[in-house]
């Protein structure tokens, strides 16, 4: 019996989703294990996804077809090629990570959130743990298929659809316990103020994303009736054959519509400004959640349905593309120094980042779009790492602002050595895998645009610098009275922590594993734009 791998993966936490929501309200603890159990569960299939997968074989694999809905063509379609594996593979690890992270986010206890002091309890009601986890296992369910769907319309449809968990995520579950201001002043704050914020953040992130989504129906729609059906395979193969007759203009007003939506979601300048209030206003889990793996759905589009579907207008639109992505990469760092709240810095951080990712993909050499997916998985891992930390001192200080640190290197060591290493994986240090990744890009960037190239390095200072001063003004220095009585990790903190600081390391050291699964694919991709890497301009010698 032939086994729908795909799907079985992304209907566990679907079902997970369900059966958690459905704990009795009393039973807040059985709720958190049984998320736990299905996020590990889809782990285990998406490990099972990656051993089935042939790098060398066919270039869409573990495929199913189903009609759908057939008086217009849209059909049931998956299928994974080596981007896809990677990113649901991401997707799956960093779940039980997120759900042991955000243990007791949504718990009643004055004294048991991980992101920071007290929760508000008179509207309890409205945020039960149940709903939290079965909300983020809902945003995995749909994160895992939109990386599988090779229909567009089936895309779109989950493209969109998990904008409505993550709406309630950032809204109904935002950081309560903490503030861009300091704790003092919030201890003596409105929390119609902090509600106001959180609301604020996300229907920003909402109508961003759902004008994103519209402009894009309207393009999916154009391709049907140009094309006649939504399937990714069947008008990819008619497009190489020469059936296909698109016109320029036509090609190109849908790829604007397909890439405003993608960059939205990526997000890319000037489209970015829902991030940093998201981020801000989530707990730190969700704010993962956002940038490691929602986020990831418009960078990994860019590739599969931009470049695939139109190949001629994305080679249009590169000269402006990389002047979007280089303006990401400059003004998301140099907002990043100049940052004192600590989860905005990293969100502007994550900004500049995407720009490096946008960058490898369309500097068309195969160099740069390997490094840019190898970029999705390691800033992925290396978001989480520095955010899950940065969740756990909060929680410690009730304040998000840098200048309300210092010295908790010497009362908390562990805290301070995995968020020194989280740092410095942000600032791509050699020997940490998103070194490898930056460095890819910038070479396949060097080798078709070497100004451009140039240009984007300023970015890796600029990383430099917003890391380690992040680092000296909260770890270093005069301990403060605040801090001084801090608690260290604590286990369920370190189970969250060390397994990607070890896939950080050892994704640094090794990343061969994740190159052979990720080349065939971005051949195939290069391919379908017609593109061959630059030759190496050598002197002959005298």
């Amino acid at each position: 019996m032939n086994v729908p791998l795909l799907t079985v993966t992304a209907a566990v936490p679907a079902v997970g989703a369900i059966l958690t929501a459905a704990v009795p309200a009393a039973r807040r603890t059985a709720a958190k294990w049984l998320a736990l159990l299905f996020s590990l569960a889809t782990l285990a299939l998406a490990v099972l996804v990656a051993v089935r997968f042939e790098p060398g074989g066919e270039r869409y694999q573990l495929t199913e077809s189903r009609s759908w809905i057939a008086d217009f063509g849209v059909r049931y379609e998956l299928g994974v090629d080596g981007i896809g594996v990677a990113l649901i593979a991401l997707t799956a690890v960093l779940m039980p990570f997120i759900i042991l992270a955000g243990w007791h986010d949504a718990d009643p206890s004055p004294s048991s959130s991980s992101t920071g002091g007290p929760k508000e309890t008179k509207n309890l009601r409205w945020r039960p743990t149940q709903g939290f986890f079965a909300l983020i296992l809902m945003v995995e369910a749909m994160v895992i298929i939109s990386f599988a769907a090779t229909d567009v319309f089936l895309f779109y449809i989950f493209f969109e659809a998990m904008l409505i968990p993550m709406y309630f995520l950032i809204g109904g579950f935002g950081d309560r316990a903490t503030s861009s201001r300091s704790a003092a002043d919030a201890a003596g704050g409105s929390e119609q103020n902090a509600a106001a914020q959180r609301s604020y953040a996300a229907v920003k992130f909402l109508l961003y994303n759902l004008a994103g989504g519209l402009i894009m129906l309207a393009a999916v729609i154009g391709l049907y009736v140009v094309a006649g059906n939504f399937s990714l395979q069947e008008i990819t193969a008619a497009r190489a054959a020469g059936t296909l007759d698109m016109a320029t203009n036509t090609e190109r007003w849908l790829f604007l519509g397909f890439f405003f939506a993608f960059a939205v979601k990526a997000p890319l300048w000037p489209l970015h400004t829902w991030l940093p209030n998201a981020m801000g206003e989530a707990t730190a889990p969700v704010a993962v959640l956002i940038t490691a793996v929602v986020d990831k759905v418009g960078t990994f589009a860019m590739l599969r349905f931009c470049l695939g579907l139109f190949p001629e207008a994305s080679k249009w639109a590169t000269p402006v593309v990389l002047v979007l992505a280089l303006i990401s990469i400059v003004y998301g760092a140099l907002l990043a120094v100049g940052q004192r709240d600590i989860k905005r810095l990293i969100a502007y951080a994550s900004i500049s980042h995407f720009g490096f990712i946008v960058l490898g993909i369309f500097a068309m050499t195969s160099q740069g779009q390997s490094g840019a997916t190898l970029y999705m998985v390691n800033h992925g891992i290396s978001t989480a790492a520095l955010m899950l930390v940065a969740g756990f001192l909060i929680s410690r200080r009730g304040s998000r602002l840098i200048a309300d640190y210092g010295g908790v290197q010497k009362v908390a060591p562990v805290l301070a050595g995995t968020f020194l290493i989280g740092g410095l994986a942000t600032l791509s240090l050699p020997g940490l895998a998103p070194f490898v990744s930056e460095f890819l890009v910038l070479v396949g960037t060097f080798a078709r645009y070497p100004v451009v190239g140039i240009i984007a390095t300023t970015g890796i200072v600029l990383a430099a610098l917003y890391t380690l001063v992040l680092y000296q003004r909260t770890m270093t220095g005069p301990v403060k009275e605040e801090v001084r009585t801090m608690p260290d990790l604590r286990l369920r903190e370190v189970l969250v922590v060390a397994p990607l600081i070890v896939l950080l390391i050892g994704l640094g050291v090794y990343p061969k594993p994740l190159t052979d699964i990720v080349n065939p694919a971005v051949q195939h991709t290069m391919s379908d734009v017609k593109q061959t890497d630059p030759k190496p301009e050598v002197e002959a010698a005298k």
